[in-house]
């Protein structure tokens, strides 16, 4: 099984990103902690992670905190 992101709008409609595929969900997430704010500026308003086609975790936003 591989894990990916899905970078969505802040309408939920999913957007272009990097389509990189990764072998455990710690490398997914080491690369999302060095590539949110990248992707932020990208114009993603949030991600999901994904296991194959199911969904670990999300949507989670990039939008900094209040």
């Amino acid at each position: 099984m591989e894990y990916r992101w899905r970078y969505q709008d802040e309408q939920g409609h999913e957007v272009e990103g990097p389509r990189l595929a990764f072998p455990d969900q710690t490398a997914a997430e080491d690369w999302f902690g060095s590539a949110w704010v990248e992707l932020r500026e990208a114009g993603v308003a949030q991600v999901t992670l994904l296991r194959s086609e199911s969904e670990v975790y999300g949507p989670m936003s990039l939008a900094p905190a209040d």
